[in-house]
This record gives C-alpha cells, structure tokens and sequence, in this order.
C-alpha cells in the first residue's frame, strides 16, 4: 500500500484530490476515480455507488482509507487528474 500512499499523496498537494462527502457533492467538474472506504455507512456507499454510475466513473473499495490519505476519519476520495486515476487502478490492480 505504501505506492498507493506516495500516488494519493501527490494528488493531494498537486490538488487533484476531492476528500470528503460533502465536497464530492459539491464538486461538478469532471472525475475520473472514486476511492471509498470499506468500513464506510450504509449511506455513504450508496451516494459512492449512485455518484459512480451516473457519471460512470470507477469506484474501488480500499481498506483503511483514512490511513492512506492521511487524514482521521476519511471515507472518501474523489481523483480529478486522469494520470492519477490511472497509476491508481493500475497498483491496484497489481500491474
């Protein structure tokens, strides 16, 4: 996990994070990835799920989020750089 800790938190100090439910629903520019913690409310995983499909963008379950973003009590993570989604999904596909 530790590629994926370095990846997000490039992401965060370029900017390219969204972190948090409420600025996720803010936010109406495009998305390319959707990161949500597997521990997340009932509601939370159900807004993830809805926001992904309608704006078909890939969602991915990660264990431990806040850890890896490095922020207490992070549930979730919206990725709005292309090249970011991508080197994400690829770790974490193990490729």
């Amino acid at each position: 996990m530790t590629k994926i800790n370095g990846l997000i938190s490039i992401a965060r100090k370029a900017g390219f994070a969204i972190i948090g439910q409420d600025n996720l629903r803010g936010y109406n520019k495009k998305l390319f990835l959707v990161l949500v913690d597997k521990n997340a409310g009932n509601s939370l995983a159900r807004e993830a799920k809805f926001l992904s499909e309608k704006k078909n963008i890939p969602l991915i379950e990660i264990e431990n989020l806040a850890e890896t973003v490095g922020i207490e009590n992070c549930k979730i993570v919206g990725i709005k750089n292309k090249t970011f989604s991508d080197n994400i999904i690829k770790v974490l596909k193990g490729e």
